[in-house]
């Protein structure tokens, strides 16, 4: 934003420009910046430049006034974050609102509660659900109720050996955070529904797994936020212990139904 200001303050020379640059980039770009700076400022490109420049500090102000507005709809709310302490929270990589104690927030309405044990979700993401759902999720008897109103359950026009297109009525943006949630998890080596979400790509596809493990998340914060059941990640090679376990158990079935006895292979 220097070097832009710069320039449309009417700095031309390449090297006050780079001057300008974060160290890091003056460093490892030093030349490459150079060459890119170097050329003709036609008035056409200028005037293009500073309309595209003034727009953005438009929306960064109107960003900074709805996170000021946010943050004082979450102290109506509350107990203006004094109540429970957050301790470390979670790192918010994109879109991190500046809102002070945005945790502690959070965790005062949900009386002490946090859904941010559980995976991919920040309080970026838990503000952004609570947004939609509020804080009372009782108005749900059961997670099935929840999840099929997300959207996020098979309808019943669906069963193990069929399915028909039947447009839904509404889509909750709700579900699609899930989804997003569930997505950026789809890879994840260590957190035991990524095992299960890229077990079930390999199958059905990645919609179906998203889905899946959508449904998987919601369930989850049903049971926290009104059963209070405490989430506790078990890791990938627990999974896979249990997967192992169950193809054990079925493989034991088939052997007594056809009279057959297992050996394991040393």
């Amino acid at each position: 934003m220097a070097v832009i200001g710069a320039i449309l303050s009417g700095e031309r020379d390449p090297g006050v420009l780079l001057s300008l640059c974060h160290t890091r980039l003056r460093r490892t770009k030093s030349q490459e910046i150079l060459a890119a700076l170097e050329g003709f400022y036609t008035e056409r490109g200028v005037f293009a430049l500073r309309i595209a420049h003034e727009a953005y500090l438009f929306y960064m102000k109107q960003i900074a006034e709805c996170d000021h507005k946010l943050e004082a709809l979450l102290q109506k709310g509350g107990d203006g974050g004094k109540g429970t302490q957050s301790g470390p929270r979670k790192p918010i990589r994109h879109n991190r609102p500046d809102i002070r104690d945005l945790g502690a927030h959070l965790l005062d309405l949900f009386q002490g509660r946090d859904a941010t044990i559980l995976p991919g979700i920040t309080d970026y993401t838990w503000m952004q659900i609570y947004s939609e759902t509020g804080n009372d999720l009782e108005r749900w008897a059961t997670e099935k109720h929840f999840t099929s109103w997300l959207g996020l359950s098979p309808g019943q026009n669906s069963s193990g050996t069929s399915s028909r297109r039947v447009k839904r009525k509404g889509k909750p943006l709700t579900g699609q955070i899930f989804r997003v949630i569930a997505q950026g998890l789809l890879q994840s080596k260590k957190i035991a529904i990524g095992e299960f979400g890229r077990r079930l790509r390999a199958r059905k596809g990645p919609m179906i797994a998203i889905k899946a493990m959508a449904n998987k998340l919601a369930a989850q914060y049903w049971r926290l936020m009104v059963k209070g059941t405490t989430y506790v990640e078990q890791g990938v090679q627990t999974y896979e212990t249990q997967l192992k376990k169950q193809k054990e158990k079925y493989l034991n079935r088939l052997a007594l139904e056809f009279d057959m006895k297992l050996e394991k292979i040393h």
